[in-house]
């Protein structure tokens, strides 16, 4: 009886039940019936719920493995991505003196003449007039 599905048992009770030739006109009888009856819902419901989990768990397998694709294909060594910015606009790393986290920004973030550090808050301003100067 271990290798039967909760089904399965419930209709091995509900035969035990026939061949027993339960008296459902008696109030135990009706008792014993009503409640195999009910077990039999509950393994159909059991039932459809294994078959939704399953249905489920192959969904989820198949977007874990489109995942795992995904990740191969953005983050593999062989390809030529490398995490790094690909346009003509120069990328440029900063310091923070407070923290010395090295923070990367573009020279647009850099002529607006100050930044928050994204590590610790701290101001870092950036004075340009030495560029200025140079254009002349």
């Amino acid at each position: 009886m271990d290798n039967m599905t909760i089904a399965e048992k419930v209709s091995y009770i509900k035969g035990l039940a026939e061949g027993l030739k339960l008296d459902t006109s008696t109030s135990e009888g009706k008792v014993l019936s009503a409640i195999i009856d009910v077990l039999g819902d509950i393994a159909l419901n059991i039932e459809d719920i294994d078959s939704d989990l399953a249905d489920l768990t192959d969904v989820v397998n198949d977007v874990e493995d489109s995942l795992i694709d995904l990740e191969d294909t953005v983050y593999d060594e062989d390809s030529d991505y490398n995490g790094e910015v690909d346009d003509e606009e120069d990328i440029y790393e900063i310091t923070c003196p407070e923290c010395g986290e090295t923070i990367t920004t573009d020279f647009d973030v850099i002529a607006e003449g100050g930044i928050k550090c994204p590590n610790c808050g701290a101001e870092l301003e950036f004075d340009l007039s030495a560029l200025d100067s140079e254009e002349e």
